[in-house]
């Protein structure tokens, strides 16, 4: 009685390696090429299938990418489920999420690659992004926010503005660390933004 749902265990766990070997694949693959580049070709010979097995668990290249982005947000989620968890003050939380991204280049190539492409109106991301920067923007302003209360910001610090000017510095940062991951510093650069704006006694 026990064997099926032992096998029906084992095929699942078998079904989810293969759908992220799959995602992986897609990953490099995007990050390197773009989406409109890369193909499902090169995507199944990375992931060791042919093109009909990846087609068997994403119908379309439009779904693959939609399970790219979500292992992408998934893995920045986790960044943030942990700082909460370490006690990190919003500061120190931000700082945290770039220090992660320094130890994840695909993720940071996938992100750059895709947000530049994506800013064609008719790119399958191009409403993901649009929502995503807003939502950046405010995560940011909120994180200040959170700053400020706790007596780490300076009082005079416009946080609408530098939440912007956040989200500028931590893109641009991302295309110069690719290009020069051996001097670029980017949870550095975001420190050094960051002091001036810190009251004193703030970290």
């Amino acid at each position: 009685m026990t064997r099926p749902a032992t096998t029906s265990r084992g095929e699942y766990a078998k079904t989810a390696g293969r759908r992220q070997r799959i995602v992986t694949a897609a990953v490099e693959v995007f990050a390197a090429s773009g989406y409109r580049t890369g193909s499902l070709r090169d995507v199944a010979e990375r992931a060791g299938l042919s093109q009909a097995g990846l087609l068997h668990h994403y119908p379309s290249k439009e779904r693959l990418l939609q399970a790219v982005v979500d292992w992408h947000d998934e893995q920045s989620g986790k960044v943030a489920v942990e700082a909460v968890a370490a006690g990190l003050d919003p500061l120190a939380a931000l700082v945290a999420l770039v220090e992660h991204n320094q130890r994840n280049p695909e993720s940071v190539g996938l992100y750059v690659v895709l947000s530049a492409e994506a800013t064609a109106p008719d790119h399958p991301l191009h409403e993901y992004f649009v929502r995503r920067y807003a939502g950046t923007v405010s995560l940011l302003r909120a994180r200040l926010d959170g700053a400020a209360e706790a007596g780490l910001l300076r009082r005079d610090v416009d946080r609408a503005g530098t939440a912007r000017a956040l989200a500028a510095l931590m893109d641009g940062l991302q295309v110069q660390w690719l290009y020069d991951r051996e001097s670029v510093d980017m949870a550095g650069e975001v420190r050094r933004y960051l002091a001036p704006l810190l009251a004193v006694g703030g970290r």
